[in-house]
């Protein structure tokens, strides 16, 4: 018998017309039912150039799970991830090296998948005590498997600097003379990319494939009837708790984490969960602390740890989400994978080792084992 949060979450859903894939994967999810849609989408967001398999490249552009695996479900495939049901009310999840932007794929980064994935497993482990997280196990660097979970139809945006260039964000409003911007109201005299007088949550809720995310008021995650207010105001606690651990580890590092997007869901009792990926360079805007109030004292950006660099790059060229994307010189990709990498050493205390190549048969071949 499902839970009643379960229910309510289902009913909002079916308003939005949602699948159920998309509403447990927290990223605009597509089944591979509808291929000529997904390949539409890739074709549109990366140029050909850049679209090469793990052999040519060293990166993985996409995953096939073995077909001699039992009881794997059909593939569904987001932005960055890739997803199937397995048994056992569980999920595995492949990361790839795509790269999104303005809510399209843009290109590929080089060791970015293995990144991503560790470094959410990193921060899941490390924020366990205050709330529960879907992770079972990572049977490869690529991938995890993870409780099967019901995605909750908004994404958590936690925002501590006037900052970002995309329509969501607050500073282009806030240059542009808004003063009301998500419901908060924010006063004259901000600089920006400087602090705000405290974090704030701005959500958005989830778009489906090939649209952009819409932002949304607090007040509206309830008026709306997207959650109940008990969750909401649970999910809400929850969010300023994981930002200011993640807050914390990050000035410890030398980053100063100047926001991030959380994605959460219920499990089959209707326990909160947090999910998708954690506080990575995908899901979070990371600055180089040392040097920061001088640079933004000489009206610079900050040195960012994250994928801005490719955003600034797409906004330079003249592209904002529509139409296809811009090649980019090759140097930005470089950049964005070492940058993936030293922000993975510094955060964890680790050392990076790539995982072997070629990626596809590594990982077909830890899942199978893990899998048996």
């Amino acid at each position: 018998m499902e839970s009643p949060r379960l229910e309510r979450v289902a009913r909002w859903a079916t308003s939005l017309e949602l699948g159920d894939a998309e509403i447990f994967l927290g990223h605009s999810a597509r089944s591979v039912a509808e291929p000529d849609r997904l390949l539409s989408v890739e074709a549109d967001g990366v140029s050909e150039s850049r679209v090469h398999n793990d052999a040519q490249t060293g990166v993985l552009t996409d995953f096939d799970v073995p077909t001699s695996l039992p009881n794997v479900g059909a593939k569904f495939s987001g932005k960055v991830r890739a997803a199937w049901p397995i048994d056992g009310g569980r999920r595995l999840l492949v990361t790839t090296d795509r790269l999104s932007a303005f809510d399209r794929i843009i290109g590929h980064v080089p060791h970015k998948g293995q990144v991503l994935n560790q470094l959410a497993a990193w921060w899941f482990e490390t924020t366990k005590d205050i709330v529960a997280n879907h992770v079972i196990s990572m049977p490869d660097p690529n991938a995890l498997i993870a409780i099967e979970a019901q995605t909750l139809p908004v994404e958590v945006v936690v925002r501590a600097r006037l900052t970002g260039s995309t329509s969501t964000a607050v500073l282009p409003r806030y240059l542009a003379g808004d003063r009301t911007i998500y419901g908060y109201e924010f006063p004259d005299g901000l600089t920006p990319h400087g602090e705000l007088p405290e974090p704030i949550i701005t959500p958005t809720t989830k778009a489906q494939a090939g649209d952009h995310d819409e932002p949304i008021t607090p007040a509206d995650v309830v008026s709306q009837g997207i959650l109940e207010p008990d969750l909401w105001v649970e999910i809400q606690r929850v969010a300023h708790e994981l930002f200011a651990r993640g807050s914390e580890i990050a000035s410890g590092a030398g980053f100063i984490l100047a926001d991030t997007k959380y994605e959460f869901g219920l499990d089959a009792d209707g326990n909160l969960l947090i999910i998708d990926e954690m506080h990575t360079p995908d899901s979070s805007r990371y600055w180089n602390a040392d040097g920061l109030d001088d640079r933004l004292a000489a009206g610079l950006a900050p040195e960012g740890f994250d994928k801005e660099p490719v955003r600034l790059a797409l906004k330079a060229a003249g592209y904002s989400g529509d139409g296809t994307p811009p090649d980019l010189d090759p140097a930005i990709w470089t950049q964005t994978s070492e940058r993936y990498i030293e922000l993975y050493e510094r955060i964890t205390g680790q050392t990076f080792v790539p995982g072997d190549h070629p990626i596809e048969p590594r990982i077909q071949a830890n899942i199978s084992e893990s899998l048996a």
